[in-house]
């Protein structure tokens, strides 16, 4: 079975690709009881968990995550925090659920979440920045926001950014991307009408507004939206590139610079290694040419 994916609400569980992306789960579960029963069942199932929750999450919720682990005393439990919009969150649980089933180890997928994330493009439009407080936001834009009428563009991820519809553009991703789109109270005509297309996505899907977004953003007024890649063969390519090594606290496989299930730091090279690095650095040898053999 391939290793489950877990968020904290349902409504971060968008729909599947195709019949072979596995479906996500909701933890914790609304008592301790349930959430050990069912943390139980899942790695009984699927052998390792990967749960997901956003940085901004009640305390609770990730007090109750990590009390779940410390109970089961399991090392099979990745619990990951990501600084994330409910959206952009949703979009990368759907992601790591479409690689769950490639040939990855648990402990691959697990840090590869931090990975992914960087090539996660979300935002939002907002009819008022005055309650923002998550991304940088200067006093002139929170003036703007009293003008009747006026609506702003906002990029959480990968690069914060914040502009007036209309007057200013966001800066869109490089590569392709499938833009998910979550209509609240405000219309999306401009997000599929003018962003979409600008930032030359490959698809638009509509999907439901989490109910943490409005606070997130600190306004009920919001269309939320998040771009990124969805063709798994592209994300197998993009976690398959990256060097993998070998936690050195618990043993599993790990990419980047820490383990996504022990949450131990790759340490760094030993000093019987550093004369041999250093010795590699100054090395004259040179890239070959393109095309060259």
């Amino acid at each position: 079975m391939p290793t489950a994916i877990a968020v904290t609400s349902s409504d971060l569980v968008l729909p599947p690709h195709d019949r072979q992306t596995p479906p996500a789960v909701v933890q914790p579960l609304e008592s301790l009881e349930s959430s050990l029963t069912g943390m139980h069942a899942l790695i009984e199932q699927h052998g390792y968990v990967i749960a997901l929750y956003p940085a901004s999450a009640p305390r609770d919720v990730t007090r109750r995550l990590h009390a779940v682990r410390s109970v089961l005393e399991s090392d099979r439990i990745a619990v990951l925090g990501l600084d994330l919009p409910p959206l952009g969150l949703a979009l990368l649980a759907q992601q790591l659920r479409q690689l769950s089933v490639c040939d990855f180890s648990p402990g691959v997928l697990a840090s590869s979440a931090r990975l992914l994330a960087h090539y996660i493009y979300s935002g939002a439009l907002l009819n008022s920045v005055a309650r923002l407080d998550r991304i940088p936001v200067s006093l002139r834009s929170h003036a703007k926001s009293w003008v009747p009428g006026a609506q702003f563009a906002v990029l959480a991820t990968p690069r914060p950014q914040l502009v007036r519809v209309g007057q200013e553009e966001l800066t869109g991703p490089e590569f392709g991307t499938r833009m998910l789109v979550a209509p609240g109270l405000l219309p999306t005509d401009w997000l599929t009408g003018t962003l979409a297309p600008a930032w030359r996505v490959q698809g638009v899907a509509t999907v439901p507004l989490p109910a943490d977004s409005a606070r997130w953003w600190g306004t009920g007024k919001v269309a939320e939206f998040a771009a990124g890649l969805h063709d798994v063969s592209v994300l197998y390519q993009l976690v398959s590139s990256v060097r993998r090594e070998e936690c050195h606290w618990c043993g599993l496989e790990l990419i980047g610079d820490r383990c996504g299930f022990c949450s131990a730091p790759l340490p760094p090279t030993s000093s019987q290694e550093l004369p041999r690095a250093a010795a590699r650095a100054a090395s004259p040898v040179r890239a070959l040419p393109r095309g060259a053999t």
